[in-house]
């Protein structure tokens, strides 16, 4: 095991990656913006390094100020958290060959599946179902393309190869605006990720986001922990979270879930990873792969019992996996809320101090948060300020708890979307379960209508 990991991170994140190292007896460094200075996580590691301004680019996106702090305090390795530099294969690279380990997959793996025409491919390779589109990047020739569109049929999808988050996409009705939308797509792509190839996916009209969480170790062990329905989203951000997903055959998700267990072992893929699916019409269709923890990954572990934090560190020092797939068991259900400092019906950001913080507790109640009375949001990074997590013997139970606990839960100074998260445990259809991507934006837009 590491005497000493360095968390290049901050939020909520940096705090839950602090308490999985203390847990294994671990010892931390945690850089931090200047924005950051009185950060709960900054406070309880061992160590602490300033590593710039609050701006991102110059402090959490500084590779050489993170390389060098990790040098400087003589850590042994780095865990990325998600967002930032998490996916980023060119840092993890310079990770290793700078002499620390990075606790995430190889760099190798994290361009294959960070480049959404690769991965697909890789995909189809390994036996798991895609979205039907392009094979591959879109052509120049512009009647090829229309070929394409009219083989896939429409509504098509136009998406940047190097896109993520919900950004480089652009939906198409009609023929007449194809070529147009490609070509923007393709200036958008370049300008955002440096790479301006794109490709073409059959649009979904109501499709459900049903990931599959997995782990694999560096001796080609592969297990998939249950999967999560993320289909409560705004502008492709998800908004709530649950595992099990409700209303799906258990043996279709267990097929899918041994394909991208044995697409991991395929890929020789390293640690804690997320395929996400759109399922429609009891089919699953492969969207991307994220090479990271994932924002919702609480409510996989209170239903399976596995730490994943904890396993992506102890597979990162060297360990093999303890689990197999036959002693994965899930068990209950348990339900995310994201909580963020915004307007909850604007949702316009509400960075500032918070005058009053009391979280909720009781029976099946989990928050995850790094803030406190008296801590300031600050306004250069996302809105999230926590999460909190409930869990129940039956969905049932844990949305009443969400219920209860939200009622319970305490934020004053600054605006929080906890009365959208109110509204939505009392809505009907969130209720019966199995509400498509496309659901909330449709129930927000009549509400202003």
């Amino acid at each position: 095991m590491f005497e000493k990991v360095l968390i290049a991170n901050r939020g909520e994140i940096a705090l839950r990656i602090l308490r999985a190292c203390r847990e294994l007896g671990v010892r931390t460094v945690v850089v931090h913006s200047t924005a950051d200075e009185e950060a709960k996580y900054v406070k309880l590691a061992d160590e602490s390094v300033c590593i710039g301004p609050p701006p991102s680019a110059q402090s959490y996106l500084n590779v050489p100020a993170i390389i060098s702090a990790a040098e400087v305090t003589d850590a042994e390795a780095i865990h990325p958290g998600y967002g930032f530099l998490s996916e980023n294969a060119n840092f993890a690279e310079r990770v290793e060959k700078s002499g620390f380990v990075f606790i995430g997959p190889k760099p190798e793996t994290i361009r294959l599946m960070g480049d959404k025409v690769s991965a697909k491919d890789a995909m189809k390779a390994a036996g798991v179902p895609c979205v039907p589109g392009s094979e591959g990047a879109l052509p120049d020739d512009p009647k090829e393309i229309i070929n394409i569109a009219r083989t896939v049929g429409y509504p098509v999808i136009i998406k940047a190869a190097g896109g993520g988050g919900g950004r480089g996409m652009r939906v198409v009705h009609t023929e007449a605006a194809l070529i147009n939308a490609v070509n923007m797509t393709r200036t958008e792509a370049g300008a955002a990720f440096g790479n301006p190839v794109v490709y073409m996916e059959k649009f979904l009209e109501n499709p459900r986001h049903i990931e599959i969480q997995v782990m694999a170790d560096t001796f080609r062990n592969a297990v998939w922990l249950s999967e999560r329905d993320c289909s409560m989203q705004r502008r492709h951000q998800k908004v709530i979270e649950e595992a099990p997903a409700p209303e799906i055959n258990r043996r279709l998700i267990t097929r899918i879930g041994d394909r991208c267990a044995e697409a991991c072992r395929k890929i020789g893929y390293r640690g804690a990873g997320t395929f996400e699916f759109l399922y429609e019409n009891d089919e699953f269709y492969f969207i991307e792969m994220n090479t990271r923890v994932q924002v919702e990954h609480p409510v996989t572990e209170l239903v399976t019992g596995v730490d994943i934090v904890t396993a992506q560190i102890r597979v990162a020092a060297g360990e093999k996996l303890w689990f197999r797939q036959r002693d994965i068991e899930v068990r209950g259900h348990s339900i995310e809320c994201r909580i963020c400092a915004e307007d909850p019906f604007k949702f316009t950001p509400s960075p500032g101090k918070i005058t009053n913080w009391h979280p909720p507790g009781g029976p099946g109640v989990r928050v995850d948060s790094h803030i406190y009375s008296g801590y300031t949001v600050p306004p250069h990074y996302d809105s999230m300020i926590g999460k909190l997590i409930t869990y129940g013997d039956t969905r049932d139970q844990a949305i009443r708890r969400m219920r209860i606990a939200l009622s319970e839960m305490m934020v004053d100074g600054i605006k929080t979307n906890i009365p959208l998260h109110q509204e939505l445990m009392q809505d009907a259809n969130f209720l019966k379960g199995g509400t498509s991507i496309h659901y909330l934006e449709e129930k927000l837009a009549n509400r202003k209508g």
